[in-house]
């Protein structure tokens, strides 16, 4: 990956966000799921001493590997993201089209047409007030999910408080949210 030991990170950890998120199943390398710098060899197994509290960068080994442990224990609590894998029913996007922002954004919808939305920001800079389309039956979006949270090693740019849509058109919506995007960083929301 492209930059400094942030970046890598911080890119790394929104891709994970963005692939979990995506249908289709994840693939991970051994040793991704912690940001082993190096590639893995069969002759000496994953760096796991990346993990051992003498290590100096323990935070930003353990951050990715919180990430992924949180990833997988939202992903299975969250229905949206498994149960419409292969049904064109079970996703939607939002905006596909943001190259200048760097952004992607895309509904996941579960059986009984629950939504979960996805923002994926790919840029190393913060987006005040991104509208995003939303569907306009959802009266308040949480944060179920947030790849720059602090204890992932992130800037701790969050969402505590639910996001309410504003009857202003977007993405073919008929509402839309107002979001900071963090840096480098992907966000899930539910219906509160």
């Amino acid at each position: 990956m492209p930059g400094d030991w942030w970046r890598q990170r911080a890119d790394l950890r929104a891709y994970l966000g963005f692939m979990w998120a995506h249908p289709g199943k994840q693939l991970l390398f051994m040793g991704q799921e912690f940001a082993q710098g190096a590639e893995w060899s069969e002759a000496h197994g994953p760096d796991w001493w990346l993990l051992d509290p003498h290590y100096g960068a323990e935070a930003d080994h353990r951050g990715v590997r919180d990430l992924v442990r949180d990833l997988n224990a939202v992903y299975g609590r969250t229905p949206a993201l498994w149960q419409g894998d292969t049904e064109p029913s079970g996703f939607r996007w939002v905006s596909g089209d943001a190259a200048e922002d760097n952004v992607f954004a895309f509904l996941r919808y579960d059986a009984d047409g629950s939504p979960l939305l996805t923002v994926s920001h790919f840029a190393p800079v913060v987006r005040h007030d991104y509208r995003v389309g939303v569907p306009d039956d959802v009266p308040a979006w949480h944060e179920a999910l947030n790849t720059d949270a602090a204890r992932y090693g992130g800037t701790d740019l969050t969402h505590p408080d639910p996001v309410k849509p504003e009857p202003q058109p977007r993405h073919g919506f008929p509402a839309s949210i107002r979001l900071t995007l963090p840096p480098l960083a992907t966000v899930w929301l539910r219906p509160a």
